[in-house]
């Protein structure tokens, strides 16, 4: 399971497309028409600057017939953009709608002078062999104007974000009950002829004792009757109890031991002859074991050997199941776990999807690929809490 993948989660994707291409669209005509405006207003300010010179100008010049009244009313409707007027040699007249800072200000308009002229070119106001000039600045109303295609564009990530999320979320929790529902349903149908074989099994038993293929029967009818348990428990508050982890695992690889090939040796290694008791689930928790040594198995192509080494700390307990097969690409280490990934042409690529449920979800702990390299093997590490 551990070359190519074959992934049928996952977000549709002609919704991204649609999603992309929306917020695209959106994105490119508030710029378009937000830039159009931007310059249009631009344009505006700039004439107004002008006639605001040419009033200044006036009432520079001004004699007892110029009417001032309309002149300062020109003057003083400018609440909004940045104006500052200085002599040819750089000295500052006087300014509008411009915050001075407390120390320093002639250093500060000195730097704004020149900034401006850079900005924007300045306006001369002359008076006979004498010219000032006038510089001046973006108005607030302009420069939110020009932010305004980004602040949209960032409302209009965020909500993709969260609609992406929400239709990611309602899906998988669609999903689950998908899988819980036939899980159950499953159990449900398996439950009446398992019972009706051990029925048959314990008969075949009185009647036969001497027969010993009929203990291995009564194995095979007991596997089916915990494999519909363990099918029957998924999506329920899993009943976890204080059990032995050596014995636990003993178990597990026992059962997979007797059913695989000869050139398959698993092997289990405690830090010491002292057993080590975690609450667990049994029956979903050896569903774990058996699903990782089954993949290794595949990976081996059925040879190979699989180590299970087990080691504790005052707060957790770490399983490390290394096998000696394929490898897996570092790039698929989180796709694995994915529903739906599988490199076998049979198969509903569930099995590590499952395990990775039973351990974070049922058993507040971690599985993660610890390591991989391809050709050489690989190694699941499972994190448990202990007490």
């Amino acid at each position: 399971m551990r070359v190519g993948s074959k992934n049928t989660s996952g977000f549709p994707q002609s919704v991204k497309i649609i999603l992309i291409l929306t917020g695209s669209a959106i994105v490119v005509a508030s710029t378009f028409f937000s830039n159009k405006l931007a310059n249009s207003l631009a344009l505006e300010e700039q004439k107004k600057i002008e006639i605001w010179a040419e009033a200044t100008r006036q009432l520079i010049l001004a004699d007892e017939t110029t009417d001032l009244d309309f002149i300062i009313s020109i003057i003083e409707g400018n609440k909004t953009i940045p104006v500052i007027l200085a002599d040819a040699n750089g000295q500052i007249l006087s300014s509008k709608n411009i915050r001075e800072p407390e120390n320093n200000v002639e250093a500060f308009y000195q730097s704004e002078i020149e900034r401006l002229k850079v900005k924007n070119p300045a306006i001369e106001v002359r008076l006979g062999d004498t010219i000032q000039y006038l510089y001046y600045d973006e108005s607030l109303l302009l420069r939110q104007l020009y932010y305004f295609p980004y602040v949209q564009l960032g409302i209009i990530f965020i909500f993709m974000l969260i609609a992406y999320f929400a239709f990611s979320s309602s899906k998988k929790a669609e999903q689950n009950k998908v899988w819980v529902g036939l899980s159950k349903e499953t159990a449900h149908q398996l439950g009446t002829p398992i019972s009706s074989l051990l029925a048959w099994v314990d008969l075949l038993r009185l009647r036969h004792p001497e027969d010993k293929m009929i203990n291995e029967m009564s194995k095979d009818v007991n596997r089916l009757r915990i494999i519909a348990e363990r099918f029957s428990k998924i999506g329920s508050v899993p009943d976890l109890q204080l059990v032995s982890l050596n014995e636990t695992l003993a178990s597990a690889v026992n059962y997979m031991s007797t059913r695989t090939s000869d050139k398959v040796h698993i092997q289990c290694e405690f830090p010491d002859s002292n057993h080590i008791f975690l609450k667990l689930n049994v029956p979903l928790f050896e569903w774990v074991i058996e699903n990782l040594c089954k993949n290794a198995i595949d990976a081996m192509d059925g040879s190979g050997s699989i180590d299970i080494r087990i080691s504790k700390t005052d707060t957790e307990c770490i399983i490390d199941v290394k096998d000696t097969g394929k490898g897996i690409d570092r790039k698929k280490f989180k796709t694995v776990f994915s529903p739906g990934f599988t490199t076998k042409s049979r198969g509903w690529g569930l099995g590590l999807s499952l395990v990775k449920r039973i351990i974070e979800e049922y058993h507040g702990g971690k599985i993660f690929v610890k390591s991989s390299e391809i050709n050489v093997g690989t190694i699941f590490r499972i994190q448990l809490k202990v007490g």
